[in-house]
């Protein structure tokens, strides 16, 4: 019996904000390289997660929620969602079984309706509704649009999700192995660390603090003598009362950000953290199209 060949292709997570994409790839990877948040608009860029099995690669593209704009950093968030539509094998439109379709999604289908490529419907969070609602559900999805799939899962208790895995697979053409066997994620560590600080500022703060911050890696240093990594970031606010917010009382609030990061880095990079912190005011960064690639939102618009 001739062995099957292998398959390999790109396959982007398209959705509304807060739909669980984030959740849904760090489970099939299997660690966490993309933050996760009940605050909508929590992934800013395109994430690449890597899933490699023995007769098949999967690099899933996890982009920034669907939205209405209301600055640059916006605009660029959505624009990068859209551009990979034309970059993909499959697109998963994941969407939430707890709410109705609504003028979001309805949005989302219009932009899937240009493309010539198949979409699954993902409904995730079945966790979440009676089981008797889910063909409710599914018809209100249908009648808006003839997907090549339809998958109930949940992202977070792991129902379906290797139902869903197989599934993709035959819609996989045969091509290469893309990366090596044990690589998870194309992004650098300096990205992930900061967006693992990151992700900390926005479990930690309240109201427009978490939209407002970047954070950038000054440095990322290796001591082999004493077996630690030391890592030093500059958490950015767009005003000067974010900044106290984000440091709070007597440097607690920053304390306990850099304690929760450290931890969550030290399991990325298998090794002990010394992490420093520091927070700078870049005034209304998120309009700034200089400031945006700085930061790492590379567009070529800006």
């Amino acid at each position: 019996m001739a062995p099957s060949k292998f398959k390999s292709g790109f396959v982007s997570i398209i959705g509304r904000p807060n739909v669980g994409k984030s959740t849904f790839l760090n489970r099939v990877v299997g660690q966490k390289i993309a933050i996760m948040s009940d605050k909508p608009q929590t992934t800013r860029n395109k994430v690449q997660g890597v899933v490699t099995g023995d007769d098949s690669q999967i690099v899933f593209i996890d982009t920034p929620g669907i939205h209405k704009p209301k600055h640059k950093l916006g605009d660029f968030m959505v624009k990068s969602a859209k551009n990979t539509l034309k970059e993909v094998d499959v697109v998963m439109f994941m969407v939430n079984a707890n709410e109705k379709i609504g003028p979001g999604d309805r949005f989302v289908i219009e932009m899937l309706k240009g493309s010539n490529t198949p979409v699954f419907l993902v409904i995730n969070k079945i966790d979440l509704v009676h089981p008797d609602d889910l063909l409710g559900i599914i018809t209100s999805y249908v009648d808006e649009y003839d997907f090549a799939e339809i998958v109930p899962l949940s992202a977070l208790n792991g129902n379906n999700v290797e139902r869903l895995m197989e599934t993709l697979n035959k819609y996989l053409p045969e091509g290469p192995k893309y990366y090596p066997d044990d690589q998870v994620t194309d992004h650098p560590e300096r990205f992930i660390i900061s967006e693992l600080i990151r992700e900390k500022v926005l479990h930690l703060t309240r109201e427009e603090v978490p939209h407002s911050i970047a954070v950038v890696i000054e440095k990322i240093a290796r001591d082999e003598e004493n077996a630690i990594v030391n890592v030093n970031a500059t958490i950015i606010v767009d005003r000067d009362s974010q900044k106290g917010i984000v440091i709070g009382k007597q440097g607690a609030l920053l304390k306990q950000i850099g304690t929760k990061a450290r931890r969550d880095i030290e399991m990325l990079l298998g090794s002990k953290v010394f992490l420093e912190l520091w927070v700078k005011v870049q005034k209304d960064w998120r309009n700034k199209p200089g400031q945006l690639k700085e930061f790492g939102f590379r567009d070529d618009e800006y």
